[in-house]
């Protein structure tokens, strides 16, 4: 990592912890920062601040006392997920405090190259068969940020010819300053976290950040399928790299007549593609033009692409069973990713769906249901989904009471050559703490089934 001294001997805030934060506080100690940190959670119940301490960190735990930024600060590095309403925050951009996210310290002290990747849905994806694909080549890349890795501790084991493959949030994005990835990436950009950025228009602008300091010698990676991004990226300096599944698109990646083309290269067959479904097709695009720009090899891209099942949670291959198929796409909290997961399969569907009601209709999944053949519910929206089912004309239509009771069912409805599919359009916190605990149950009701 760079050795820079812009924090030595400066009064920095590190505010709220989680993994993010604790790499923040040991990389800015470790650059000479006086460093304090301040997390809501009890001392008492915070090992992560407990272990802080230790190294000579100030710790202050159990509430966000506004009096505590009267002590001079000169940098606030905040959680991603602590909004900007938050009255700290605020206090801090009253006094003139700049406030970062982790991720602009990263690129601060990183000596190597970073590919940033963002979009509402599809980034982990993406970001996975980007990694897997340097990797597999010639290349040493390290998967980081939004993915689960903190950016900060990453950035300061990568070398300098390896490469930091970071997924980047829309949260991340509002707390940058001078960051800068050499290669970019817009996977897509739909209509997401309103109660965070109060509109469409604030988080679009956040997403955009991320090619607002790339220069002419750096490249943009973007979704051509979106005519909005067309227009969004116009102000760009870097190189633009469009992909399309709908057309040629000379500079970038595309498909034409079953070939996965780069340019004027064919890169492989469509068919040798692992991942179901057209918004799959788009991540595999994506990944292709930043493997190529890399320089990685056809066979290396294709290698990938023929052996890669999928992230956990995102359309993710589970078995086999008496020729039925099981698949987690417990991720697919919001209904534009159930559409995408359902417009990926042909074959007949049998659909597990439902969990916590933010007040949504579900009628735009309608069209989607033509080839369902049975809905297993659960969760509060379990009737609401079950309504538009109804109207839809789907077939079997079953309430149950969790993921758990609807995976039995879900294969009883179900005929060989069937898609057994978790993709509940829905975020999980009305009856469980997360997608990914989501997922894990259902995996284990669908390895339990015999």
């Amino acid at each position: 990592m760079k050795k820079i001294t812009t924090y030595r001997h400066k009064k920095v805030l590190v505010l709220g912890l989680a993994r993010s934060g604790v790499k923040a506080a040991e990389l800015l100690h470790e650059l000479g920062a006086f460093v304090t940190i301040n997390d809501k959670k009890a001392f008492a119940e915070n090992p992560a601040a407990q272990d802080l301490l230790e190294e000579g960190i100030k710790v202050i735990t159990g509430s966000h006392p506004i009096e505590l930024l009267d002590e001079g600060f000169e940098l606030v590095v905040k959680n991603p997920g602590i909004p900007y309403e938050n009255q700290m925050v605020q206090k801090a951009l009253e006094l003139n405090i700049p406030v970062i996210t982790e991720v602009e310290l990263a690129y601060q002290i990183s000596e190597a190259q970073i590919v940033g990747i963002t979009g509402t849905n599809g980034k982990t994806t993406t970001t996975t068969l980007i990694n897997e694909m340097l990797n597999a080549g010639d290349k040493t890349a390290h998967l980081a940020g939004n993915i689960g890795f903190p950016a900060a501790g990453v950035a300061m084991e990568a070398k300098k010819d390896d490469v930091i493959t970071m997924e980047l949030s829309s949260f991340q994005l509002m707390g940058i300053q001078t960051f800068r990835p050499h290669i970019a990436v817009i996977v897509n950009i739909y209509e997401a976290h309103l109660d965070y950025h109060g509109s469409r228009q604030g988080y679009v602008a956040a997403k955009l950040r991320i090619f607002e300091n790339q220069q002419a010698d750096d490249y943009l990676v973007v979704n051509w399928n979106q005519p909005e991004l067309r227009e969004l990226i116009t102000q760009a300096k870097s190189r633009i790299v469009p992909f399309s599944t709908k057309e040629v698109v000379e500079a970038g990646a595309y498909v034409l007549d079953g070939n996965l083309m780069f340019k004027d290269e064919i890169v492989g067959q469509q068919q040798d593609i692992i991942l179901p479904g057209e918004h799959n097709l788009e991540n595999v695009l994506a990944a292709i033009c930043v493997a190529k720009l890399e320089g990685q090899s056809n066979e290396t891209i294709m290698h990938v692409l023929s052996t890669f099942y999928g992230v956990e949670h995102r359309t993710q291959f589970i078995k086999t069973l008496n020729n039925r198929r099981f698949y987690n796409d417990s991720k697919a909290t919001n209904i534009i990713s159930t559409e995408s997961a359902l417009k990926g399969f042909k074959e007949p569907v049998v659909l597990l769906a439902g969990g916590l009601d933010r007040g949504t209709e579900f009628d735009e999944l309608k069209p989607f249901f033509k080839n369902v053949r049975a809905v297993v519910l659960f969760g509060e929206t379990k009737h609401k989904i079950a309504r538009v089912a109804t109207e839809a004309g789907v077939e079997h239509i079953k309430i149950v009471t969790d993921v758990e009771e609807a995976v039995p069912v879900a294969y009883e409805y179900s005929e060989p050559g069937d898609v057994i599919l978790l993709s509940p359009a829905c975020a999980s916190w009305d009856q469980v703490p997360s997608f990914e605990v989501r997922g894990d149950l259902f995996i284990k009701a669908v390895q339990e089934l015999v």
